[in-house]
């Protein structure tokens, strides 16, 4: 086993301290959600670009010192993490910025962004011998949770509102997870995964309940650091639901920072459907999470009330970064932009940032010469009914050439 290097889990809302425990999910003082805090100084001799420049692993396991477990590997042979950085040329010449680059998280294992907390989850529970993870999910962790369960041979219990993508359920089906589509929205698929769990022992994964999903997605500011030659971009731009993403690109970059492996934290900023913005509302308004009615195509952000709200706005406030959000119509209008300038095609929730970026320009918020990278979360083929609206059908024509011309001349 390797040295685990997990100090203590603190509490987001009070502070307190507890020691790690396997099933010790939020705080028993508050309720609040809890973070993870390492031996800051012994990492920071241990993760130097010397040894990381030497190391063959591309798992997330290259950055073990900074994992809540003491597994010396990764328990699966999927390449989960160390996605592609690129300069977005044609995206920044669209959008008049000179230094943007894209982190394109739709080349995981499931097509997303969470497995990166998945995997944390799966390393705990295959650590502790606990044989059963449950979640409530929009789609994402779900499909996330089961893929990597089934290639480690563990049992994946996915709670998901019908009205999840079907190509998210087909995700979750032919991965082999027990499925439970729930008449309701996902607050209420998250009570219901939360009540069976804690009474049949079930480990829940769910985001904001499991401190450990915050250590997963933290790797790719880790990851965003040692693509950019050990440093740091000015500003992170990414969508935001629940707030567990964003406040795992904040907690990665606090942990390089405690470690004196970063001189600062970049800006975090947060893109939120404009029906669906509890985070947003909270950050320009008073600081306090309210619920909302949230609607949007962009299931994957649509959350009525943040489980991991309080983090989220911590994480932007901290870093001197902002929210902004975007209406559905923009949203749609990001995946035909992302798509047809880079070549990536994303899911709603994983290209809202694009519009998100040009929001922000237009607010002064983001300066065109800044070096910017925006975080895509999902991808498209999670969601072709909302690419379809954007797209339309092509018309059909019969295999006559003559047809070809004509079309092709009206051009």
């Amino acid at each position: 086993m390797a040295v685990n290097h997990l100090k203590e889990f603190v509490c987001i809302r009070c502070q307190t301290s507890h020691a790690p425990e396997p099933s010790l999910y939020t705080c028993r003082i508050c309720g609040g959600n809890l973070d993870a805090r390492y031996d800051y100084n012994t990492i920071g001799t241990l993760l130097t670009s010397d040894r990381l420049g030497r190391n063959p692993d591309t798992s997330l396991w290259r950055y073990a010192p900074f994992l809540p477990t003491g597994l010396d590997f990764s328990p699966l042979s999927l390449p989960v993490g160390m996605t592609p950085l690129s300069k977005a040329l044609r995206l920044g010449q669209r959008l008049g910025m000179t230094d943007l680059w894209i982190k394109n998280d739709t080349l995981n294992p499931s097509g997303s962004f969470k497995d990166r907390a998945s995997l944390m989850i799966l390393a705990h529970c295959l650590e502790n011998n606990l044989p059963i993870i449950s979640a409530a999910s929009t789609g994402n962790a779900g499909t996330s949770m089961a893929c990597l369960a089934a290639a480690a041979g563990s049992r994946a219990i996915i709670f998901v509102p019908e009205s999840a993508p079907r190509a998210k359920i087909v995700q979750l089906m032919i991965y082999g997870a027990r499925v439970f589509l729930v008449r309701g929205d996902y607050r209420q698929a998250f009570e219901l995964c939360e009540t069976v769990s804690n009474r049949l022992g079930w480990f829940n994964r769910n985001t904001g309940t499991n401190p450990y999903t915050r250590e997963g997605k933290k790797t790719v500011s880790f990851e965003l650091w040692e693509q950019m030659g050990y440093a740091c971009p000015d500003a992170v731009v990414v969508s935001v639901g629940d707030g567990n993403i964003i406040s795992g690109v904040y907690k990665g970059f606090y942990d390089l920072y405690q470690a004196n492996l970063i001189p600062k934290i970049p800006r975090i900023i947060g893109v939120q459907a404009e029906k669906s913005a509890a985070i947003s509302n909270a950050f320009h308004g008073d600081g306090i999470l309210r619920r909302v009615t949230a609607t949007s195509l962009a299931d994957s952000i649509c959350a009525a009330f943040p489980s991991d709200g309080e983090a989220a706005l911590a994480a932007v406030e901290r870093s001197g970064g902002t929210f902004v959000t975007l209406s559905d119509e923009r949203i749609l209008d990001s995946i035909k932009t992302l798509a047809q300038t880079e070549g990536v095609f994303a899911e709603p929730s994983g290209a809202a940032g694009v519009g998100g970026i040009q929001a922000l320009l237009d607010k002064g918020k983001i300066a065109p010469a800044e070096r910017v990278v925006l975080i895509v979360t999902g991808s498209g083929l999670k969601d072709v009914d909302s690419a379809f609206k954007v797209t339309g059908m092509p018309g059909t024509i019969d295999p006559d050439p003559e047809q070809v011309i004509a079309a092709v001349k009206e051009v």
